[in-house]
């Protein structure tokens, strides 16, 4: 079977509608599926809860969705260097479920390998334990925290075959299998398409078995989110 579509917005056009609930990879700048944002920013989608690390920043990533207010809700673990998210979020426009970062991780991994629930001792005795079941495991309390899915899961990775068998290089792996996973419907961003057969079996991170379609963003940005640059000495 041959997944790849032409570009982003032939593979989001007969998926996406008003109201959904979007995982979308990424950590910081790092496995952003940008052209995939760009292409849901153009569909002119409105109501989504996006599920993400955190929402890009001003003008990239997530932070396009934000500035044309196609997002109700973000499920995230960090919210900084995005001051539309910071705007929106003061004023009442934009909801936020702030988790911890290894709790949304694990939320997405549980939700994909059908795991409704599970129990962590991590945010016990703080704002995030409230209105939580807490129960003794060892003497220690945990808190029982719901598993997340998505309608659609946006990806970002670096290698994919026509069946969707993905390879994810370095730190751009992070957060974007347990998206993958976790969407009802997953479509993978990817740098470079060979044929079936050609990545072998040891290699593979993500089975295409998660993998609905692949597009080919063969030219990614791969923008830094902080530069530093040392001043040459006079």
């Amino acid at each position: 079977m041959n997944k790849v579509v032409a570009n982003a917005a032939e593979a989001l056009a007969d998926v996406v509608t008003n109201n959904q609930t979007v995982a979308v990879g990424g950590f910081g700048l790092c496995g952003i599926p940008e052209a995939l944002i760009d292409a849901l920013k153009d569909t002119g989608v409105t109501g989504l809860t996006c599920i993400s690390n955190n929402a890009g920043v001003d003008g990239f990533g997530l932070g396009k969705l934000l500035e044309t207010k196609q997002i109700k809700k973000m499920i995230a673990s960090y919210v900084g260097e995005n001051k539309e998210f910071e705007r929106q979020y003061l004023n009442g426009e934009l909801e936020v479920e702030l988790t911890p970062q290894g709790t949304l991780a694990e939320k997405l991994r549980s939700g994909g390998a059908g795991i409704p629930a599970f129990f962590t001792q991590t945010g016990v005795g703080t704002l995030i334990a409230e209105g939580k079941e807490v129960r003794d495991f060892d003497g220690r309390p945990h808190i029982l925290e719901m598993s997340l899915t998505a309608d659609i899961a946006l990806v970002k990775a670096y290698k994919a075959d026509k069946a969707g068998n993905l390879v994810f290089r370095k730190t751009a792996r992070n957060f974007n299998p347990d998206c993958a996973m976790a969407g009802r419907f997953t479509i993978a961003e990817v740098e470079q398409v060979v044929e079936i057969g050609e990545i072998d079996p040891d290699d593979i991170h993500l089975p295409g078995i998660y993998i609905n379609r692949v597009v080919l963003n063969a030219t990614p940005k791969k923008q830094i989110e902080q530069l530093t640059i040392k001043a040459e000495e006079a």
